[in-house]
């Protein structure tokens, strides 16, 4: 269609075309989404006509646009920007139009036409391009031909279809950023390293099986992105690069990091998530401008100690295999804020913890830990404590349920409770651990805690029950061991006990000694290889918890229906197939039901009837109703959409 000054604009597309071209006179000619453009192309045209040259007269032609491309051209480029030097191409491309390379080289149409010394467009003040924005294509090369552009300091060619880049690039010497992030590079080229002010390298996401071992020749770099790659070594050269601030060497096959790491003496991040470390170089601890370090989800046994590491406010380590947690990891971190310690195999947490008086977040989730050390109530800037996931003996469920501020405010009421007098021992805490030569008679008569837990014995010395003696015993943790059976004497204080931890063990079935502790309140079975619990224990009639998770139970234990005081059920990560919605409405007292990784391929409807359930966890089976997002929305909403698929 013929376009004509003449024609009628409407006010509305004038001033979202003026909006359009503001942006493009600010310095930025971003022509993406190019597509949804095209359908305005006559309207662009005669505003372009109308607007933009009148109004680029009026701010002194700080930008030019010089050609507009027709509806078929395939990809929009532009011809040169002028004084910010900045030029964006992020149409649907998959080569870049050659006179874009050539756009510092190329006289400008203007050349032809206007010769005219007091004309306002003054083309010959144009500067060169410095700033190309490639990003978002479909590109699968680079042209040699970007060396034509070597006032560039900005190369961003994120997001296409690259397999490799042109040699060229290591003749940009004033590059300093360069993003060839979420492309499909195997390699990185040795002409690279020439580039001497390049600052920012991002090579995440793509498929680099090495890195240039000459890589620390980049000495002004000070943020280096290869996340994502494959990458199974570090060059030793890293450690030239003294100016680096950010390193990102998360989600690849790393095994070890090298000892000269710790000489990135500006290094304030270090991303280590999801490699395959084992362990961590205790030279990394000398890093002293480290802020933040990220080694989630390694394969870690312990953490180093952090002499020099004064500065570090953020220390993640969770999803590994860590089990001990020592006072010299923590005694140096005087600055830490934020520690994420989650889905480890932590057992104790040392009193040394409040060292960290300016800790903020502390998050403990799914570890090993029984018990708290009490002082964890006097850490004065704590905002945030997680400690759900772990086998707690002496803190109520309902106080976790509470919150971090009531939680602290309960530990620090026990510090003075709990105090010992001047010529009393100290007291048995998760730090504690009782000696196989030696009968904690402090534990027994005064806490009434009869305790041999963490000593890997096949069976209970016979002495530890000698000395009860008459003394009621109230506590019995014998987790942690080698346990094949129930220790048989444990009937011995059927009077008195009340909660009895047989966890991580390889107790395979349940005796009757077990089944006569009638005042029998919590009993902790987890990680053992139970199949089924004996029609006995329905003389437990006071319990209330039992965990039995990380067994081998293939049906929901039928004995458990007829315990009438059960308020908590944990019988996760087991294979029960199947569950009777009508026994459990009968438990009146039930509360909480976790069923998580189990092998229940439906859930059925009926269970939504039973109202006095407060918690119900079903993730991880692999029924396909109810959906994730139903069970996301909580107990309630899962409840309320089971009864609504109840057959009327």
């Amino acid at each position: 269609m013929g376009i004509y000054p003449h024609i009628y604009i409407s006010l509305c597309n004038y001033v979202s075309v003026f909006v359009w071209m503001m942006m493009m006179i600010d310095g930025w000619m971003d022509l993406s989404n190019c597509t949804s453009m095209y359908t305005h192309i006559p309207c662009l045209y005669l505003c372009i006509y109308m607007c933009i040259i009148p109004l680029s007269r009026r701010v002194g032609a700080r930008c030019s646009f010089r050609s507009l491309p027709s509806p078929s051209t395939p990809c929009l480029s532009p011809r040169r920007a002028e004084c910010p030097g900045r030029a964006v191409l992020r149409a649907v491309c998959v080569a870049v139009p050659a006179h874009v390379w050539r756009i510092n080289v190329d006289p400008p149409e203007e050349a032809q036409h206007n010769l005219s010394f007091s004309s306002t467009d003054r083309w010959w003040e144009q500067t060169d391009l410095t700033k190309l924005i490639l990003a978002s294509n479909q590109l699968q090369s680079l042209s040699e031909d970007v060396q034509l552009l070597p006032a560039l300091t900005v190369l961003d060619v994120h997001d296409n279809q690259l397999t490799s880049l042109p040699s060229a690039l290591g003749q940009l010497e004033n590059l300093q950023k360069l993003d060839v992030s979420h492309n499909k590079l195997q390699s990185v080229p040795e002409e690279l390293l020439q580039l001497p002010r390049l600052r920012s390298l991002l090579l995440q996401h793509n498929q680099l099986g090495h890195l240039p071992q000459g890589l620390g020749q980049l000495l002004s770099l000070e943020e280096l992105d290869v996340s994502n790659n494959h990458l199974t070594a570090i060059p030793e050269s890293f450690a030239l690069l003294v100016n680096l601030v950010r390193l990102n060497l998360a989600c690849n096959q790393l095994r070890d990091l090298p000892a000269d790491l710790s000489a990135m003496k500006s290094l304030r991040q270090l991303d280590c998530t999801k490699n395959c470390l084992e362990t961590v170089p205790a030279t990394l601890a000398r890093m002293a401008s480290l802020e933040q370090l990220y080694l989630r989800k390694n394969k870690l046994h312990s953490l180093p100690e952090f002499p020099s590491c004064k500065l570090l406010k953020e220390l993640h380590a969770g999803e590994n295999q860590i089990e001990i947690l020592n006072a010299e990891n923590l005694k140096h971190l005087n600055s830490l804020s934020v520690l994420e310690l989650r889905d480890n195999k932590i057992k104790a947490v040392p009193e040394e913890i409040t060292v960290l008086q300016r800790l903020e977040r502390l998050d403990l989730a799914n570890n090993d830990i029984s018990r708290l050390p009490y002082t964890l109530g006097n850490l004065p800037q704590l905002k945030f404590l997680a400690l759900e996931g772990n086998p707690l003996r002496t803190i109520r469920r309902d106080l976790l349920e509470k919150g971090t501020q009531e939680l602290l405010k309960y530990l620090r009421s026990k510090i003075q409770d709990d105090g010992p007098g001047p010529n009393e021992e100290p007291p048995v805490t998760a730090m504690t651990l009782p000696s196989q030569a030696r009968v904690n008679m402090h534990a027994i008569t005064s806490l009434k805690l009869l305790e041999y837990s963490e000593q890997q014995a096949a069976e209970i010395p016979p002495e530890l029950f000698d000395a009860v003696g008459a003394n009621p015993v109230a506590t019995v943790n014998f987790s942690k061991n080698q346990l094949r059976e129930v220790p048989p004497r444990i009937v011995e204080l059927k009077d008195s006990v009340c909660d009895v931890n047989l966890g991580f063990n390889k107790i395979s079935s349940i005796s009757l000694e077990l089944c006569r502790l009638h005042r029998l309140t919590q009993l902790e079975l987890r990680n053992n290889l139970l199949t089924s619990l004996p029609k006995e224990m329905e003389a437990l009639t006071r319990l209330q918890i039992i965990n039995l998770a990380f067994n081998r139970f293939k049906e929901f234990p039928s004995v458990l229906y007829h315990l009438p005081a059960l308020e908590t059920i944990l019988l996760s990560n087991n294979q029960v197939g199947s569950i009777d919605p009508v026994q459990l409405k009968g438990m009146d007292r039930l509360g909480t039901l976790d069923l998580q990784n189990n092998d229940l391929f439906q859930v059925p409807p009926e269970l939504g009837n039973c109202e006095n359930l407060r918690t119900l966890l079903l993730e991880g089976n692999p029924f396909r109703t109810p959906r994730a997002a139903v069970l996301a929305k909580g107990t309630a909403a899962l409840l309320e959409y089971l009864r609504s698929r109840i057959p009327a």
